[in-house]
């Protein structure tokens, strides 16, 4: 190809990206011009594009600068079909255009013409699933989506390349496929998600683009749906290229109007031939100026990857500040009083929202949740999580700091007659996988294998969106990651929710969270606790109520009557999942990534479960063998958490 061609090609690309490149400004608040952070941002996004063309397997690379607070997070990644120039150019240009329209915006993305994404946030978000804000569009060309067997054919293509695509490797989580029609002609489909995310969070965030295809825009042929963290494309022609192709990758259509549900690609309109390669040419020019000084940069840049000592330096905030940000702990900032200590809220000079839990000072207990606390939240970054912010350490005094959540915790809607109406199937439901979804986290997705050991409502924090989020790791126990389970002879924990083995035997594993998780389910459907009060017409824990209805055929009878009928036949189906975690036999009740997939599809079958332990009917003497540290009163608990 030659010079020209070259550049009519560049052409075409970056016109395609001025139709359809969509910026996302955020909106967690803004910066100053010309301030430290302005400059950290504008310097870490001018050299995206001169770094993406070393990155390994797939385009892709993510990078930091700067301390807090104004450390910068920023992310670049191209279609799995690119090549470098294409990759180059297009991430140059998207990188431009977000300094250009979100001045002043603490994050922001934007999925350049779908051929590449840059990203930047004051916060950071590698490894976190982030599916919102999302966009779609789709062409203007009608079919018929239900003559044949086409609806068939076009999901099962669309569930295997989810599949694909999320067993890809840290470098390149990218799929394509194609299916025949023997009327139509063949659908392709490509998939593709941010290689720092696991693969569950991975699927997850595809199946979520399928659905939100099919809800939105049935009888299309073709269109597309944009996250954050994933991207989904398919037509009637082949519009991606083999990896090995040097030609350049087709762009995302241009959409058509819409539905009002979906949020509308904007665009700048069409650019004049001469403006485009004015474009061309400035941005190679400026990847070749920036290279030197990245170099340069990087070499005095600090290393990423910390020891475990430096990580905690990285996160000990100031104590005075957290005083002037709490009231000096005034008792009119007070959120809560536990075991542990007592919770307040607090507000950062950047007006950032925050929860500290300030350890008593004679709490013994206390000082090793917080060592623990501290070495495994840090490492921890999921949206189902509450999200850690650091610590501080003055003398005896010792904090752990928060994001503050301001719904507080699911035990105060569960348990409360009329909080409860404020809770519909449809937001329960979302409760209960996200809180799964968190689970499986830290069983199986994250760096590290963690049992929670004290997983309860109270412990389950819901955010302004009504997403639940897991709080308290001080009592939680890291696992290596080909380790199943273990013994102990200290026990922690909330009675009603602990596993039969591990209170009578100190046996521990993921499937004492499981049993806790089971519990969890059967109280959000009832609306009862798992104790021993009349939960039906006789005396009978929670646990025993659900079972025995189940083996009647009357397991409706568990269901909170302020649910409603509708989706009746779901809630059966959590009861059974419930059923399932709360089995006697620790071989029986199933893993969380097994929990996910029953949740999330309707047609997987469930196995039939058996008795569930029914242990709690007795009674545990503080005298036994086991030492038991236990969250007994769990009333006198339930506002120590992080709020």
């Amino acid at each position: 190809m030659d010079s020209m061609g070259v550049v009519s090609l560049l052409c075409h690309i970056l016109i395609s990206i001025s139709i359809t490149t969509a910026q996302q400004c955020g909106n967690s608040g803004n910066f100053t011009n010309n301030s430290t952070f302005a400059e950290n941002r504008n310097l870490i996004l001018s050299s995206l594009a001169s770094r993406i063309v070393t990155a390994k397997g797939g385009f892709y690379n993510n990078a930091t600068i700067g301390q807090d607070p104004n450390k910068v997070s920023a992310l670049a990644i191209c279609r799995g079909d690119s090549t470098p120039t294409n990759c180059s150019v297009c991430v140059n240009s998207t990188s431009e255009q977000l300094i250009s329209d979100c001045p002043v915006q603490n994050d922001a993305f934007s999925w350049g013409g779908g051929l590449c994404m840059v990203r930047y946030a004051i916060r950071p978000f590698f490894g976190v699933l982030d599916l919102e804000p999302v966009d779609a569009g789709y062409n203007t060309a009608d079919m018929s989506w239900s003559s044949g067997n086409f609806y068939e054919i076009w999901s099962s293509l669309m569930a295997r390349v989810v599949v694909k695509a999320s067993m890809g490797n840290s470098s390149l989580k990218y799929a394509t496929g194609q299916a025949n029609l023997t009327y139509l002609g063949t659908i392709y489909a490509l998939m593709q998600c941010t290689p720092d995310l696991s693969e569950s969070d991975c699927k997850y965030c595809l199946e979520q683009n399928v659905n939100h295809f099919e809800n939105c825009c049935q009888g299309q042929q073709g269109g597309y749906v944009l996250r954050p963290s994933c991207l989904l494309r398919w037509d009637m022609y082949p519009f991606y290229t083999p990896m090995s192709d040097t030609e350049a990758p087709s762009p995302l259509p241009p959409p058509s109007q819409p539905p009002t549900s979906l949020l509308p690609i904007t665009g700048n309109g069409g650019i004049g031939l001469r403006t485009t390669v004015m474009i061309v040419i400035a941005s190679i020019v400026a990847a070749t100026l920036v290279a030197p000084l990245f170099i340069l940069y990087k070499r005095r840049k600090t290393k990423q990857h910390f020891k475990s000592e430096a990580q905690l330096e990285s996160l000990q905030v100031n104590f005075g500040l957290i005083k002037v940000a709490t009231d000096n702990f005034s008792d009119n900032k007070k959120l809560g009083q536990g075991g542990f200590g007592a919770v307040y809220k607090g507000t950062l000079p950047d007006g950032q929202e925050i929860a500290v839990k300030r350890l008593s000072r004679n709490s013994h207990q206390g000082e090793l949740e917080f060592k623990n606390e501290v070495m495994l939240v840090a490492k921890l970054q999921h949206r189902n999580l509450v999200r850690f912010i650091g610590f501080s350490m003055e003398r005896e005094e010792r904090l752990l700091i928060y994001e503050y959540i301001p719904n507080s915790s699911l035990d105060h809607f569960i348990y409360d007659p009329n909080k409860r109406l404020l809770l519909d199937w449809a937001t329960l439901y979302k409760i209960i996988e996200g809180v799964a979804r968190g689970l499986l986290y830290l069983h199986e997705d994250s760096r590290l294998r963690i049992i929670h050991r004290d997983l309860k409502p109270s412990n389950i924090l819901i955010d302004a969106e009504m997403n639940p989020k897991i709080s308290d790791f001080g009592m939680a126990r890291l696992f290596a990651v080909d380790q199943t389970q273990d013994n102990t002879r200290r026990i922690v924990g909330t009675y009603g929710y602990m596993a039969p083995e591990y209170v009578m035997r100190g046996r521990l594993s993921t499937k004492s969270d499981v049993f806790s998780f089971g519990v969890l389910v059967l109280e959000i459907i009832s609306g009862h606790k798992n104790s021993n009060n009349c939960v039906g017409e006789d005396l009978e824990n929670l646990l025993t109520y659900a079972w025995r209805n189940w083996n009647e055929g009357t397991a409706s009878n568990l269901i909170d009557p302020a649910l409603g009928v509708d989706s009746r036949s779901k809630m059966l189906r959590c009861i059974q999942i419930g059923l399932l975690c709360v089995q006697e036999d620790v071989a029986n009740r199933p893993r969380m990534s097994s929990v996910v997939v029953m949740l999330r599809s309707q047609i997987v079958s469930i196995p039939v479960p058996s008795r569930p332990a029914f242990y709690m009917h007795t009674t545990i003497e503080p005298e036994t063998s086991i030492l038991v540290q236990s969250s007994i009163n769990e009333a006198s608990i339930s506002e120590e958490y992080p709020r």
